[in-house]
């Protein structure tokens, strides 16, 4: 299988893990060893004032809510869209920093689109590939309005997953219709 990096793992209707159920995953890194990404459209009810009143020096005055990116302690992840400040590219646009001076910098900031993600999805070398052979995942090409459009990261996030979904079903339905020529709801076919 070739990488998923900077692509979307999406949980199939038929998936009943509860940590995944109804997710969008932005995977970063995938390899023969194994996958990391995070949940796009999880949220916790921390806010990033919250978070960074609890773990640092730096007075934030941010409200915007901390995202869950999957069952897997570890370092807070920010995506955002400051080139200078990424650690790595996920995708155009799109850039991932996990150290604390940068993620300062980054919630600090007036200008630009981010995310903090607390946790993160991650698969042994072989098992996320089991999973997507047995149903549980379909994948597709991710847009960094999956990662920064707040309306559809609202509420349950849902609408998130439900548009990536219909947007990887239409393009394996019509492969070779580009946008403008596709039904802007599969519904209603």
């Amino acid at each position: 299988m070739s990488s998923l990096a900077g692509k979307l793992l999406v949980a199939s209707r038929s998936l009943r893990d509860p940590n995944f159920a109804r997710t969008a995953v932005l995977m970063i890194e995938h390899g023969d060893d194994g996958a990391f990404g995070v949940v796009l459209n999880r949220l916790t009810d921390k806010t990033v004032r919250d978070v960074w009143q609890a773990i640092g020096e730096l007075d934030c005055d941010n409200s915007q809510p901390v995202n869950s990116g999957g069952p897997v302690p570890g370092p807070l992840v920010a995506l955002h869209s400051c080139e200078e400040l990424g650690e790595k590219q996920v995708l155009p646009g799109v850039y991932m920093s996990v150290q604390k001076d940068v993620l300062d910098q980054i919630v600090s900031t007036e200008s630009g689109d981010f995310r903090v993600y607390s946790g993160h999805s991650g698969w042994g070398g072989g098992q996320l590939e089991s999973e997507i052979e047995a149903g549980g995942w379909v994948t597709g090409p991710a847009m960094p309005s999956d990662v920064f459009d707040a309306e559809s990261l609202a509420g349950d996030g849902t609408p998130l997953w439900h548009t990536v979904l219909n947007r990887i079903g239409l393009s394996i339905m019509l492969p070779d219709a580009g946008p403008l020529n596709r039904p802007g709801n599969s519904a209603m076919n």
